[in-house]
């Protein structure tokens, strides 16, 4: 009887599963983190195997359905805090899992009669894959983070104050409220050497929320006379428009590009609750100017945009001309260097913020420095990415914190994803308010006329003729001042941007 069990025992030995060898089973758990579940068939445990291989394939599934159809949604995601959060809790969950199924993995298939060598040396890299696995989530979870400061700290709430947002009625369709949006964009130049805020840039993106066709619309900083809504308080304490009439010719206090700063800080009263009156003033202004309404605005600080660049690690540029970084025309302060002429220079975030602002000693030179900002512009987009911003977006989006603010609500990010992804497909086209007949100095612009041109750009069928000047004015002389001679804007931002000596703009 004994003889007859012993070859059965034998038998039945032979026929188990054989354990892989210390070194298969680290690879096998290793591998297993793939697909997690894998690990766990090749070790026997079927059923607790399958059910992880299959949620692992429908999560594998669901990521390429949201990447490849869904993306809109991913976007949207991104710029809603409170999903978010719920990501950073997703990303600490599964890593908490993987960590399980890793260790779990390795303990099933490790052959009990291992050496101290092998288990060793299979602890060892268990833990530095479990270490790996808490630094990256680590990373993500703060990547996450910074996003949600980013969208917290510059969208505004239902609780901020301002005087010229619209009301938006939340059951309504928002696009249909708003079939055309129009955006004020604000370059304000608030730097060290500068008294308080100044926005040298303003612009106005206005969009057609069904197509996305955008038309932009830029002012120049000299503009006086700028005109307030009728009905409202500053309408009637300039009902002329921004100047003094006992004044002289050029009243820089009362340019476009001092109304932020100087309107608050002296009439204040009289525009009402807001955490930016300058942009409420600008707002209400430039509709007035161009005849629309002007529904949010975004303001973009130039301190900031230094950090920026530096975030993405500089840009590249090629500068035609000898670039001005720092000086004063006005007080007569040359500037500390000048930005070489070359191809493909780098510059970082202070030299490149000088690229896109330098002007002394330039005639016509917010022409030049326009036509410098574009191409700062096309640099950093082409700095940008998807790599280059991904290993750099912490830095990216603590400079963004600094760098705008805006009265766009937080509830309207996720539509405006929308009409983005319109935008990028639609036209773009710029409004040209024709400078030699309607401001070739500033001191007296032709705003009807202009409203006239606005009219005709976005509505062709509403348009009315251009009513003529009604007074003309000697462009001031630019004797004393280099030549500068700015290049037709084509559109072609590559030819426009190239290394071409000499040219200078």
């Amino acid at each position: 009887m004994a003889q007859t069990r012993a070859p059965r025992a034998a038998r039945a030995r032979r026929a188990g599963p054989r354990r892989p060898t210390g070194i298969g089973a680290l690879v096998i758990a290793v591998l297993g983190l793939l697909i997690p579940g894998t690990a766990y068939l090749v070790a026997r445990r079927t059923r607790l195997g399958a059910v992880l291989t299959l949620i692992s394939f429908g999560l594998y599934g669901a990521a390429a359905y949201l990447a490849f159809r869904q993306r809109d949604a991913v976007i949207a995601w991104a710029l809603d805090p409170a999903a978010l959060l719920w990501m950073v809790a997703g990303l600490a969950g599964g890593a908490v899992a993987l960590v399980v199924v890793l260790v779990t993995s390795y303990k099933m298939l490790r052959p009990l009669t291992a050496g101290p060598a092998s288990r060793t040396l299979g602890s060892l890299v268990v833990g530095v894959l479990c270490f790996a696995l808490a630094v990256s989530t680590a990373s993500g979870a703060q990547t996450l983070m910074a996003q949600r400061e980013l969208v917290t700290k510059v969208f505004a709430g239902s609780e901020t104050k301002s005087q010229t947002r619209p009301t938006i009625t939340p059951k309504k369709d928002i696009w249909e409220q708003l079939p055309r949006l129009n955006v004020l964009l604000l370059g304000a130049d608030d730097g060290a050497d500068r008294d308080g805020v100044r926005t040298d840039s303003v612009m106005v993106a206005s969009i057609d929320t069904r197509t996305g066709n955008t038309s932009l619309i830029s002012l120049t900083r000299n503009f006086m006379r700028m005109p307030f809504p009728a009905g409202t308080p500053l309408h009637e304490k300039f009902p002329t428009g921004f100047w003094d009439p006992n004044g002289p010719a050029e009243q820089p206090e009362f340019y476009l590009d001092a109304m932020y700063r100087n309107i608050p800080e002296q009439y204040g009263d009289l525009i009402g609750p807001s955490d930016n009156p300058g942009a409420d003033v600008l707002k209400l202004s430039v509709g007035a100017a161009l005849g629309l309404q002007i529904h949010y605005y975004v303001q973009v600080n130039l301190a900031g945009f230094a950090k920026l660049v530096d975030a993405l690690g500089g840009i590249t540029v090629n500068i035609n001309y000898p670039v001005p970084v720092g000086g004063n025309d006005d007080k007569k302060i040359p500037p500390s260097r000048y930005l070489k002429p070359g191809p493909n220079q780098p510059l970082n975030g202070p030299d490149a913020l000088w690229f896109a602002r330098g002007r002394y000693g330039l005639a016509t030179a917010d022409l030049a420095r326009q036509a410098r900002q574009r191409c700062t512009v096309k640099a950093i987009v082409e700095r940008a990415t998807p790599q280059n911003v991904l290993a750099n977006y912490q830095e990216i989006a603590h400079a963004g914190e600094q760098m705008i603010r805006t009265d766009i609500p937080g509830k309207l990010l996720k539509p405006l994803v929308d009409v983005g992804q319109r935008v990028k497909t639609a036209k773009i086209t710029n409004v040209d308010l024709d400078k030699k007949k309607n401001f070739p100095n500033g001191r007296n612009p032709n705003y009807t006329a202009m409203r006239a041109i606005v009219a005709q750009a976005i509505n062709p069928v509403r348009s009315t003729k251009p009513v003529p000047r009604r007074t003309t004015t000697v462009p001031p002389s630019t004797a004393t001042q280099p030549k500068v001679t700015p290049k037709p804007d084509t559109g072609d931002l590559t030819s426009a941007c190239a290394y071409n000596p000499g040219a200078t703009g």
